[in-house]
């Protein structure tokens, strides 16, 4: 015991001192690293790979203690199972660690689309209508649909699944694909930028344990979906009629015209919060200037 109070006094000191020897740079390093680890923290929370980290980050307190305390025989076995363990979890986590990746590089390329964005606002708002137009008929007539809109990560895999339909957003074309008697209708449309791409396509499951028994496989498929990549996918219930929406790994439910058409602007629209400021300034300016007039004809 003498001897693991001693070493610990020796790390904590050793600790100090390198703290205090620190340079900016160092400072910076830290809070680079820092940052990762809360991100990692963010992506893991919820999914499979949580529990998982759990049980490596104890087993790594139990290696620090075998350490500190000489337990030689314990910090051979777990040092072993280290080694042996980091590929055995790349291996079995490989669709998570791929989502990760994607997310990370596609975060530094959503600013770069940003700038070359080719598309107006106008024609995505006129996207936006038609799919919250088809979305909230099917609703009403209780017709199950599954919508993907593509963001910064590309679904080509996904598309080759289905059948290519390569026409403009319609939401009378939305709902004749999604009737009950046609042929595509129980795959997912995916939608990239302001057109059709395709439909009848297959969307991986998701295999979280903590979704609500009463989900289908539509909702499954789309939680699943959005844990691999950006995308937006909208689900329309074919038992209830409820319309819910799949982002990151989350599922928001219950939504109407309104919030789904809030939704889809503030995630597809260019800049809408700098618009609508110009917009109320430009307002604001006018009245101002009317004001003015009508002072001075009455002066």
């Amino acid at each position: 015991m003498t001897d693991f109070i001693a070493a610990f006094n020796q790390g904590v000191s050793a600790f100090w001192a390198q703290v205090r020897s620190m340079s900016v740079v160092d400072y910076i390093d830290v809070a680079i690293v820092a940052f990762l680890l809360y991100q990692l923290y963010k992506f893991i929370r919820g999914r499979r790979a949580g529990k998982l980290a759990a049980g490596v980050l104890f087993l790594l307190l139990v290696f620090l203690v075998s350490e500190f305390a000489n337990m030689n025989a314990l910090r051979f076995v777990l040092s072993n199972i280290f080694q042996v363990g980091i590929i055995a979890l790349m291996i079995l986590f490989q669709p998570e660690i791929r989502s990760a990746l994607e997310k990370v590089g596609g975060e530094p390329l959503k600013s770069l689309k940003n700038i070359t964005e080719t598309k107006t606002n106008t024609e995505i708002y006129s996207a936006i209508k038609n799919i919250c137009d088809a979305v909230c008929d099917m609703a009403k007539t209780k017709t199950g649909a599954l919508i993907v809109i593509e963001r910064t990560t590309k679904l080509g895999d996904i598309i080759k699944t289905g059948t290519v339909i390569n026409a403009n957003i319609n939401s009378m074309l939305i709902k004749n694909i999604f009737f009950n008697k046609a042929s595509l209708h129980d795959g997912a449309m995916v939608i990239t930028g302001t057109r059709i791409c395709a439909a009848g396509c297959f969307l991986p499951l998701s295999t979280r344990e903590d979704i609500v028994a009463d989900l289908g496989t539509r909702h499954r498929a789309a939680i699943g979906m959005s844990e691999n990549s950006d995308a937006i996918i909208i689900v329309v219930s074919e038992e209830t009629g409820t319309i819910s929406m799949a982002l990151n790994g989350e599922l928001k439910r219950n939504l109407d015209y309104n919030s789904l058409s809030n939704q889809l602007t503030s995630l597809l629209v260019t800049n809408v919060k700098k618009t609508i400021d110009k917009e109320i300034f430009k307002n604001g300016r006018k009245n101002r200037k009317k004001a003015k007039k009508n002072d001075d004809g009455e002066n």
